[in-house]
């Protein structure tokens, strides 16, 4: 036998009793991404690929939630709201989502952005009461601060600042004015580094308790409003944000003669509009209710949608298999 053929027996008999002594467990497939620790055993170079299917990227990098107050969705055409119109083409929406009873601000919103129905989530006041805390339930905004996303609320009505706590928004601003104000504050001091940002417009509800839902001087405010969204949407196009941002456009309550707060459909029939990031423009065929908003929202950014949640993503607003939807709130 040559001394090559030799030698090149020894190194195989040498590597296969190596391989038989180094058990590799036939099921277990480590996750893990860190780096393994190098080592010089020849079986080192046995690698077993991964077969789990990688989990999908989240469809956005930012939400912005904007919710117009009091704003019924057959006000669109009557105020007119032109750039809203326009929208609805590349939007996935419906214009008959319901909000939760009681239809009040308060209420409506704390539910909205913690997607739990009222008689969970406890808050059972519309006024500014400092001394009744903080809803007490597990918010978008927590979720999404726990994961170190930038979150931010610019409101029109103090009490607002009830639904999260103050360690779960790094910019809240309250501005007490019109909501051409608030969005030209916003513009001006504009986080771009924001991950979820909610913004309320007020007017609207006030002017229908002072003039009556559907009233000219309603109409008119919302018309503003339509002006408010177009420079939001145009500020977000000149930073370049528009094409990795998810916008909803939705409402607390609609309304009716000059109040609202009952189960009639013109106080809890809302708007919900959709667009920009991951978004597949359509009118919506399965039913929305304003606790869905924050399960959107979560799923869109990819985090966690805790199990205690009402509201269910709008899974069709992304083109996706209809998973599931919320049986909504009942009195």
């Amino acid at each position: 036998m040559s001394r090559i053929k030799f030698i090149v027996i020894l190194c195989l008999t040498a590597l296969a009793c190596q391989l038989q002594a180094t058990a590799i467990p036939p099921t277990e497939i480590s996750t893990s991404t860190s780096t393994p620790e190098p080592t010089s055993s020849p079986t080192a170079t046995l690698t077993l690929e991964p077969t789990l299917t990688p989990t999908p990227a989240p469809p956005a990098r930012r939400v912005l939630i904007l919710s117009i107050d009091g704003f019924r969705p057959d006000a669109i055409p009557l105020a007119p709201m032109p750039f809203l119109t326009s929208l609805l083409n590349q939007s996935a929406y419906s214009l008959k989502a319901q909000t939760v009873y009681p239809s009040v601000t308060l209420i409506a919103h704390t539910s909205m952005l913690s997607g739990e129905c009222p008689d969970k989530h406890k808050v059972d006041w519309n006024d500014y009461i400092p001394e009744n805390g903080y809803a007490q339930v597990t918010d978008i905004f927590d979720v999404a601060h726990a994961a170190g996303m930038q979150t931010v609320m610019y409101v029109g009505k103090e009490k607002l600042r009830q639904i999260t706590e103050p360690e779960s928004t790094d910019i809240f601003k309250y501005i007490n004015d019109r909501d051409l104000v608030i969005t030209d504050d916003l513009i001006q001091n504009f986080p771009a580094d924001f991950r979820l940002m909610f913004v309320h417009f007020p007017t609207p509800d006030g002017m229908g308790h002072e003039y009556g839902w559907l009233s000219p001087q309603q109409l008119s405010v919302l018309y503003r409003a339509d002006q408010a969204i177009e420079k939001l949407v145009t500020e977000l196009n000149n930073r370049g944000l528009m094409s990795e941002t998810l916008f909803i456009i939705t409402a607390d309550h609609g309304g009716h003669d000059t109040t609202h707060g009952s189960s009639m459909p013109e106080d809890m029939t809302i708007p919900w509009i959709a667009f920009g990031a991951g978004i597949q423009p359509a009118e919506l065929t399965s039913p929305v209710n304003t606790v869905d908003t924050a399960a959107t929202a979560a799923f869109a950014l990819g985090l966690p949608i805790p199990e205690e949640w009402d509201g269910v993503p709008v899974y069709e607003a992304f083109g996706l298999p209809i998973e599931k939807v919320s049986a909504g709130c009942h009195k």
